[in-house]
Formats: C-alpha cells, structure tokens, sequence
C-alpha cells in the first residue's frame, strides 16, 4: 500500500468512528487534515474507540494533545540532530586544522 493509499484509509477509518459517535463527518474529516499523518489518525481512532467521547470538545482536546506529542517528539529529534553534530565537532574539530 503506497502512502496516499494508506492515508486516505486512515481518513476514513478516523471519519467513520467520529459519525458513529454522532458528530458530524466534517469534524473528522477537519480533524484528519490537523494530525496530518496515518500513524496520528489511528491513534485519534483508537482513542475514540476505547473512550467514545462524548462531546466535540473532548476529541478536540485530544487531537491537540496528539499534535503536542508529535511536536514534542519532532522538537526532541531535532535536538539530538544538533546534540550528535556538536559532539561530532569536539570529537574530530571543524577540519580547519593544520596536518
């Protein structure tokens, strides 16, 4: 299954699960665009799943602490990107030096 395909797989599950709760499918299709990737979705069904939450504000509440995550995570990762090239440099310096 390609990405596009695996998206749009994820989308639907994710809008399914918001209007068996009875929200509304624009709700699920707004909050699939906000996660962004499948794994994010899944997560979002999950929970609706395990939790059916009973008003909208909730699932956004989720949805929000799901996008915090990610950032969080994507924040961390960029950091040790930074972390690792600064060891890097004090371990073999800046290649400036004289042989």
């Amino acid at each position: 299954m390609d990405g596009r395909q695996e998206w749009t797989r994820a989308r639907d599950l994710l809008v399914r699960d918001v209007v068996e709760l009875g929200f509304p499918k624009e709700l699920g299709e707004a909050i699939a665009k906000q996660l962004g990737s499948p794994k994010a979705m899944r997560r979002m069904s999950a929970y609706l799943s395990n939790v059916k939450p009973k008003s909208e504000e909730l699932i956004v509440d989720e949805m929000l602490a799901i996008c915090s995550e990610i950032g969080a995570w994507r924040e961390k990762k960029v950091s040790e990107g930074a972390n690792a090239s600064y060891n890097e440099m004090l371990s073999y310096g800046l290649g400036t030096e004289e042989i």
